[in-house]
């Protein structure tokens, strides 16, 4: 295959990718990718896409998990607000209070989850060492 050739496939697999992650379905993206619905679909089907589609949806993920960890602070001032406002309706603060204990013993387990997995490692650790001895 020619490098312009490869060049095109390339920028046209990036302009779908991007575009995918823009638009609601495959129709629309490959209309805002320049490019026609099969040329679209032939393109999806190849490991490359898959993975750079992978890839990037991971990456947009990422970034989505990290505007959600800056406002937790605010959300989590919210429920509390809510939970001791006595003119807060009752349903208001029982499903506010739920809400913090639910998160608070799910921060629990995955502390704990990560206390054992370090455990793990180092016991793994210690094996290679052994092993390599």
């Amino acid at each position: 295959m020619s490098e312009p050739r490869m060049m095109r496939r390339a920028r046209q697999r990036e302009q779908l990718i991007l575009a995918l992650l823009q638009q609601p379905g495959m129709e629309k993206a490959a209309a805002v990718a320049g490019i026609s619905t099969v040329t679209a679909w032939r393109i999806t089907k190849t490991p490359e896409f898959k993975e750079e589609y992978r890839q990037a949806r991971r990456d947009a993920f990422s970034q989505s998990l990290g505007r959600l960890q800056q406002a937790a602070g605010a959300a989590t001032s919210t429920l509390m607000k809510i939970m001791v406002d006595a003119t807060a309706p009752a349903a208001s603060r029982v499903r506010a209070a739920d809400c913090v204990l639910e998160h608070a013993a799910s921060a629990l387990d995955l502390e704990d989850l990560q206390v054992r997995l370090a455990k793990l490692e180092q016991i793994e650790k210690e094996r290679d060492k052994k092993e390599d001895q």
